[in-house]
């Protein structure tokens, strides 16, 4: 199979335009495409996984994949199509952000030899005179015509700022200097960005001539990675330090029946075949499908090594076999203690498995809460420092939350 007709099985591809030459570009490696990401982190979450993903299958093909960090428009905040727009970050916060997300995309996208770029929209439009983009992009936009965008329409009854009227132009003007200075034709994103990518091609076959070769490729990214992205207790990122290679497995390790097949067909590399067999399974065998999907990904985003440790801590914690050794670990600290003596509530606090003693108290009101096994629901339990001696205790909170503490 094809590496184009591979994307359509997998179900990644939602809408695209020229369908017949992006076939033959991406099917023959001649395709030099680009994504973008906003710096808003230093770290990427797994919202943007599919993106990753779908870069990593194309370079593999043959193609050259393009990075474009949005640090340009960093600097005057993003809307995103939400009812406010993000708060606006200093030069230096989005640099050490972009190192960040090289570091990781480095993970899925190899760099060398000129096998992938890493470019940021800074370097041109921070230095853009406005009557000359008035001249040269906004002359080839009709307002009218861009008010039937989508992503306008849902904004007009809230409001639509000049700010975010612009952003249109300003994405389409990133195509426009990718395709000029890099051969970039072909441009990937979400189903929230297929107006502006629109306004890309647009604006290229405008100022160059409608033979001009671009193209555009409209991904679910944001309907269905932004949807795996995120949690009641928000994103779930890439670096070990924010989410743990464990906490990361669990994540996975507990998608929606509903969800497992799609998430290993989109987001794995194992063979299309091989996931075809799994369609038919039902009941346990979900469970099995969401440990494979767990342990491949955390082994792309990890290593091996971790992905087995993670799964190790999985079956020990939750099969009563296993390693609990590789399960996420808290260390209490004298300060933690009062009179030698720490309730219940501050153990949730300190261990990171509840964001306050107001939400420590409700989960353990409601039942929520276990320590090794034995549900806590006095909420002035408490504990010596003895008590976290050795191999500590296992403290939960409801299914999912879960750590060993240890003094």
């Amino acid at each position: 199979m094809e590496i184009y007709e591979e994307l359509v099985a997998r179900g990644l591809i939602a809408q695209v335009t020229d369908e017949k030459e992006i076939r033959e570009l991406v099917n023959n490696g001649k395709a030099t495409f680009y994504i973008g990401f906003d710096p808003t982190a230093d770290s990427l979450h797994v919202g943007h996984f599919m993106a990753l993903c779908l870069m990593k299958r194309l370079q593999m093909a043959g193609n050259k994949p393009v990075v474009l960090i949005g640090g340009g428009t960093a600097q005057i905040g993003d809307p995103s199509g939400r009812s406010d727009m993000r708060q606006m970050m200093t030069t230096e916060t989005i640099n050490h952000n972009v190192e960040c997300f090289k570091k990781q995309m480095s993970k899925f996208i190899d760099f060398s030899e000129g096998k992938a770029l890493l470019v940021n929209n800074a370097d041109w439009l921070m230095d853009l005179n406005y009557v000359q983009l008035l001249r040269e992009v906004g002359a080839h936009f009709s307002v009218n015509r861009m008010l039937t965008a989508e992503c306008y329409k849902q904004r007009m009854e809230k409001g639509l700022s000049f700010l975010e009227f612009n952003y249109m132009i300003m994405q389409s003007f990133d195509f426009y200097t990718l395709f000029q200075k890099y051969g970039c034709n072909m441009q990937f994103g979400g189903d929230d960005q297929w107006s502006n990518m629109l306004g890309g091609t647009e604006l290229i076959r405008r100022k160059l001539g409608k033979d001009a070769y671009a193209m555009t490729i409209n991904l679910l990214l944001n309907s269905e990675g932004k949807k795996m992205g995120k949690t009641q207790s928000g994103a779930v990122w890439l670096d070990p330090n924010k989410t743990t290679p464990f906490e990361f497995f669990q994540y996975w390790r507990n998608v929606a029946d509903a969800d497992v097949l799609k998430c290993i067909r989109m987001l794995t590399f194992l063979p299309l075949e091989q996931i075809d067999e799994m369609d038919h399974w039902e009941g346990a065998q979900l469970n099995e499908a969401k440990e494979i999907l767990a342990f491949e990904l955390t082994k792309l985003v990890h290593s091996e090594e971790e992905a087995v440790k993670a799964r190790e801590a999985s079956h020990a914690l939750f099969a009563g076999s296993g390693n609990l050794a590789n399960m996420p670990t808290v260390q209490l600290k004298d300060e933690d203690f009062r009179d030698g003596e720490i309730d219940i509530l501050g153990v949730l606090v300190s261990a990171g498995l509840c964001e306050s003693r107001a939400e420590a108290r409700r989960n353990v009101q409601q039942g929520g809460v276990s320590v090794d096994d034995a549900k806590v629901t006095d909420v002035q339990t408490r504990y010596t420092k003895e008590a976290f001696a050795g191999e500590g205790m296992i403290v939960r909170r409801g299914k999912k939350k879960f750590a060993r503490v240890q003094m």
